[in-house]
C-alpha cells in the first residue's frame, strides 16, 4: 500500500482536534462539536479495517512501515509499522474510540470542545505508540498520552478527580524515567557497537547487550510497563483512577491504555533482553498469579460497581502477563488475545456502569435491585458482557484464558493451577454482582422509573456485544495474523533460555 496509512492513523485525530478549535464552544453548538468528533473518530476506526484488510496475516515481518529522518546526528527517526501484534490494538483504539464519545453525549456538559479535543488527541498518541518502530518516538508517544487522560480524569471527573489524575500521572512518569535511562543506555551501546547512535528497534534486536546490562535494562523497562499494566504493588493508582474518571475516560484507560504495559512488554522488554527476561519471568509470573488471585478477592467485597469492575481489571491482566511469562506460543498468543477480550468486555461494563450512574447518580451496588423487571434489555446485554468476562465458553473470555492457562501449564503447571482459581473467584464476584443489581424486588422508587435502552445506547452496546460473540466462536479470524508475529518473539526467547538458566542456577543478579 503506497498511501501512508499508519501516519494518517496518527494524524487524523490530531487534524480533527484542530477543526474543533474553529467552531465555537458553547450549547448552542455542542451537537456540531459532538459530531465533529464521532464522524473524526470513526474514519479512524474504518481506516483501521483498511488496515486489517490489506495486512499479510502469514507474515511475521513489520508491514506498512514508514521512515523518515526526524533527528539524524542522534539516529532518532520517524519510524512506524505494523504486525500482528499490533495490528489488532490498533484496531482496538479505533472501535472504543467512537463508542467512548457516544458514551458521554448524555453526561458531559461542560467545556465540551475541550472534552472532544482530549480524547481524539488520546487516540492519536494511542495509536503512535503501537506503531513506534523507534524508541524514542515511543517514548514521545508514551508520555504524550499522559497529558490528555490527566485533563479527562482531573477536569470531567468526580469528587476526587485531582487527586486521581495527579497518582495517575505520578506513577506513570516515575517508570517513565527509568525506562527513559534504558533507552539512552541502549542507543550508547548501539554507538560503541556501530560508531553510530540508532534508536531503531529491529536494529536494537540485532544488537548485543551484555549480560549484566540486560538485567538492569529489563528491570527499568519492566518496572514502567509493570506500573502501567498494573502489576500488584504498582496498582494502587487504578481504582482511584477508574472510579474517579467520567465513563469516557474508564472505557479508554481500561480497554487501551492500560494494554499499553503489557504490550510494551511483549515488544519490548522481552525481546530486546531475551535472558533477563528469561531469568526473571518466574518471579513476574509470581506477581501476576498474586494480582489474578488478589484483583478478585478485593473485587468480591467492593460495594461500589466502578471500583469493583478496577479491581477486576487487576486480577484479568495478570492472566495476561502470566501468558507473557510462560514464553511459549500458547501462551504468548493467549496474551494478546486476553489484551482484546480485556478491552472488549471491561470496556462493556463500564459503558453500562456509565449509564447506570447515568440514569440513579450512584454506582452502589446496595442501591439497585431488580432491575431484570424495568430494564430488561439493559439487563440482557449486561448479562452478555458479564458472562463474557468470567470467560464462559462461545464467548471471547474464554478462548484467551484457556490459552494463557495452557500455555502456563506447559511451562509451570504450578502457577496454571494457582492462576485458575482466578477464574472460579472472578465467577463469584461478577455473578454475586450481577444477581445484587439485577434480580430481587425493586425496593427504590427511583429504581422503577429508570428507562431501558435508548437508541443512542443501542448503538454503543451492539458492537460491544458483537465483538464478545465473533471473537468467541471465530477466534481464528484474530489469532491467525497474531501467530507468526508471536513466534517469532518465541524463537528468540528461547534461543537464550539455556543462559538465563545457568546464571538463574548461580543465583547470579549483577
Amino acid at each position: 500500500m503506497s498511501f501512508p496509512v499508519l501516519s494518517s492513523l496518527i494524524a487524523l485525530p490530531i487534524v480533527g482536534a484542530l477543526l474543533l478549535l474553529v467552531v465555537r464552544d458553547g450549547d448552542r453548538h455542542e451537537e456540531v462539536i459532538r459530531r465533529i468528533a464521532l464522524v473524526v473518530s470513526g474514519l479512524v476506526f474504518a481506516e483501521t479495517l483498511l488496515l486489517w484488510a490489506e495486512f499479510d496475516a502469514a507474515s511475521a515481518e513489520f508491514q506498512f512501515v514508514e521512515r523518515y529522518a526526524w533527528i539524524p546526528s542522534f539516529g532518532i527517526s520517524y519510524a512506524v509499522g505494523v504486525d500482528g501484534i499490533s495490528l489488532f490494538l490498533i484496531a482496538l483504539t479505533g472501535v472504543l474510540t467512537p463508542l467512548a464519545l457516544l458514551s458521554s453525549w448524555e453526561s458531559v456538559h461542560t467545556r465540551t470542545r475541550a472534552f472532544c479535543m482530549f480524547v481524539l488527541l488520546l487516540e492519536s498518541a494511542m495509536i503512535g505508540v503501537f506503531v513506534s518502530l523507534d524508541l524514542f518516538l515511543f517514548y514521545v508517544f508514551w508520555d504524550a498520552m499522559l497529558i490528555p487522560m490527566y485533563f479527562l480524569i482531573g477536569i470531567w471527573g468526580y469528587e476526587r478527580r485531582v487527586y486521581a489524575a495527579i497518582k495517575f500521572m505520578l506513577y506513570t512518569m516515575a517508570g517513565s524515567v527509568l525506562m527513559l535511562l534504558a533507552i539512552v543506555g541502549l542507543a550508547w551501546l548501539h554507538y560503541g557497537a556501530t560508531g553510530r547512535y540508532s534508536f531503531d528497534v529491529l536494529e536494537m534486536y540485532a544488537l548485543t547487550v551484555p549480560t549484566n546490562l540486560q538485567f538492569w535494562f529489563f528491570l527499568a523497562f519492566a518496572l514502567a510497563f509493570a506500573i502501567k499494566v498494573p502489576l500488584v504493588p504498582f496498582h494502587t493508582w487504578l481504582p482511584d483512577a477508574h472510579v474517579e474518571a467520567p465513563t469516557a475516560g474508564s472505557v479508554i484507560l481500561a480497554g487501551v491504555l492500560l494494554k499499553m504495559g503489557t504490550y510494551g512488554l511483549v515488544r519490548f522488554a522481552f525481546p530486546l533482553f531475551p535472558m533477563a527476561a528469561t531469568f526473571f519471568a518466574p518471579y513476574l509470573a509470581t506477581l501476576a498469579v498474586v494480582g489474578i488471585i488478589y484483583g478478585a478477592l478485593v473485587a468480591m467485597v467492593q460495594p461500589d460497581l466502578k471500583k469493583l469492575v478496577a479491581y477486576s481489571s487487576v486480577s484479568h491482566l495478570g492472566f495476561v502477563v502470566l501468558g507473557i511469562a510462560a514464553m511459549n506460543t500458547q501462551g504468548l498468543q493467549g496474551a494478546v488475545y486476553q489484551m482484546l477480550n480485556h478491552g472488549v468486555s471491561t470496556g462493556g461494563l463500564f459503558l453500562i456502569v456509565g449509564m447506570l450512574s447515568d440514569r440513579r447518580h450512584t454506582r452502589a451496588i446496595a442501591d439497585f435491585g431488580g432491575l431484570k423487571a424495568v430494564t430488561p434489555r439493559l439487563v440482557a446485554v449486561f448479562l452478555i458482557v458479564t458472562l463474557s468476562s468470567i470467560g464462559l465458553p462461545g464467548l471471547n473470555g474464554f478462548v484467551g484464558e484457556f490459552l494463557i492457562l495452557l500455555g502456563a501449564f506447559t511451562w509451570d503447571p504450578r502457577f496454571a493451577v494457582c492462576a485458575a482459581t482466578g477464574v472460579i473467584l472472578s465467577a463469584v464476584y461478577m455473578l454475586w454482582m450481577f444477581q445484587r443489581v439485577n434480580y430481587g424486588p425493586v425496593t427504590d422508587e427511583k429504581t422503577a422509573a429508570l428507562a431501558d435502552l435508548q437508541p443512542r445506547e443501542w448503538a454503543v452496546l451492539v458492537p460491544i456485544v458483537v465483538l464478545v460473540v465473533l471473537m468467541g466462536v471465530a477466534p481464528n479470524l484474530f489469532l491467525r495474523p497474531i501467530e507468526p508475529s508471536v513466534q517469532r518473539i518465541v524463537d528468540r526467547l528461547q534461543e537464550a533460555a539455556p543462559a538465563a538458566i545457568q546464571a538463574r542456577d548461580h543465583v547470579f543478579i549483577p
